[in-house]
């Protein structure tokens, strides 16, 4: 019979090139999972990588040595990613501070009760830890008065415009605490509080206001609220502040008060980057830290 199918032959180079098209696909997918993979490995080291970050500090006024551990922003999360209270409580069991200050927002205004919890079960554990701890407000706490009573019911100080005075080895210290979400522009902290001139002071409030607190006048001052500047573009500070791109390249950046230690006329002022993440996960060479702070007797 005859054949009247039409053959049309493949030249032997098209047929070898068509192993090397599939080796190419698959070398392309390769790269691109392997470019995937490392930016998440990236992504996920800077948002959940917890690490203790120290400053010390100095003053005449002390006549020991005081540690102090600062947390904030914890944001409790119930998502598959995030930051443990049991890592949390293994960096403060090794800075073992004196006082721990917990500096507000730590959960956020949207928080379920089983959020709010895990939050309230952090502040519990380092109480049944035996060490001593402050806590102030910030804007997305639970501010109602029934959380708040709820909270010093179980032996949690919330310092909610009130201060106390307490004796670390032989030094006198008073804790003085604002919980501060908006300040209309008669703010003055001096209506609020007398400072303590025999006693070594540290203000405790969330959002960190340079001038306002400088003119309060106390000799540490510890600040939350920013998340370190979220994203932190090396050599540059933060990629964004207060409306400003890059503002320690364009702008003044005296003025930028984004993460660490700042000096003052009268002492210092600290700001720590915080342990989570809210609205969403975006920090970038700005690690989640537990702040440890040794104020030394001056020399």
């Amino acid at each position: 019979m005859e054949d009247n199918n039409i053959h049309i032959p493949i030249p032997e180079e098209e047929e070898n090139n068509k192993p090397d098209k599939q080796k190419k696909k698959k070398s392309c997918a390769g790269r691109l999972f392997r470019i995937a993979l490392l930016m998440f490995i990236v992504w996920w080291f800077n948002n959940y990588m917890l690490f203790i970050t120290k400053e010390e500090i100095s003053s005449p006024k002390v006549n020991n040595e005081i540690k102090l551990a600062v947390i904030s922003d914890q944001h409790a999360s119930t998502d598959f990613f995030t930051i443990s209270n049991s890592c949390i409580m293994k960096k403060i069991k090794k800075i073992d501070p004196d006082v721990v200050c917990v500096l507000g927002d730590m959960h956020s205004n949207d928080a379920s009760q089983e959020e709010k919890n895990i939050s309230l079960n952090l502040m519990l554990d380092i109480l049944k830890e035996g060490y001593q701890m402050y806590f102030v407000l910030g804007e997305h706490d639970d501010r109602t008065n029934a959380y708040v009573s709820m909270m010093e019911s179980k032996g949690i100080t919330v310092l909610d415009q009130c201060s106390e005075t307490i004796k670390i080895k032989d030094t006198e210290v008073t804790f003085y605490g604002i919980s501060n979400a908006y300040f209309s522009e008669y703010f003055d902290l001096r209506n609020e509080f007398d400072l303590n001139p025999k006693t070594y002071n540290i203000l405790l409030a969330h959002i960190p206001m340079f001038k306002d607190y400088e003119l309060f006048g106390a000799d540490l001052t510890l600040c939350a609220d920013t998340h370190g500047g979220i994203i932190q573009v090396p050599f540059f500070g933060p990629a964004y502040y207060e409306g400003e791109v890059l503002p320690e390249l364009f702008g003044d950046s005296e003025k930028v008060y984004d993460k660490g230690l700042f000096k003052n006329k009268n002492g210092y002022m600290f700001i720590t980057s915080g342990i989570g993440n809210s609205p969403v996960a975006a920090r970038f060479n700005n690690f989640p830290e537990v702040a440890e702070i040794t104020i030394n007797p001056e020399k």
